[in-house]
């Protein structure tokens, strides 16, 4: 704040210097304009076209489970790795039923080929992989 001085009494203006404000807001203008496009990664992709219907949920899903310490099972069963096919085809009957798998994060990507590999061999040909989403919920889930 500045002060007049005259007549032997002090008055005060109130005086907005934009200046500085007005600086501030072109050096974030200029910031903003030279971050944006580096924030945003694209790669050229032509992704085809689909008509396909959604898949409906199936009521019962199939999951074939590989422990983080190797073991499978299927649901809640544990399952030998020689067994998994023969118990499938038991149990479902139907090898055009999808399957999904999930994995525990520390199992090995080999092992889990090998089972998937061990589920094609069988005639198992549609295996769905399952994850987490961001929310931690298993697609399917109850909400």
């Amino acid at each position: 704040m500045a002060a007049h001085l005259g007549k032997g009494d002090l008055q005060e203006t109130h005086e907005i210097n934009v200046t500085p404000f007005i600086d501030v807001m072109l050096v974030l203008l200029i910031i903003f304009m030279v971050a944006a496009p580096l924030a945003t990664v694209d790669l050229p992709v032509d992704l085809p076209a689909s008509n396909a219907a959604p898949h409906e949920k199936p009521e019962k899903p199939v999951y074939v489970t590989i422990q983080s310490d190797l073991a499978l099972a299927i649901g809640d069963m544990p399952v030998k790795r020689n067994d998994l096919v023969a118990t499938l085809e038991r149990q479902l009957g139907d090898k055009g039923r999808r399957i999904y798998l999930r994995a525990d994060s520390a199992v090995p990507y080999g092992e889990m080929m090998a089972v998937l590999e061990r589920l094609r061999a069988g005639g198992f040909l549609k295996v769905a992989l399952v994850a987490l989403d961001a929310g931690g919920k298993q697609p399917g889930d109850a909400k």
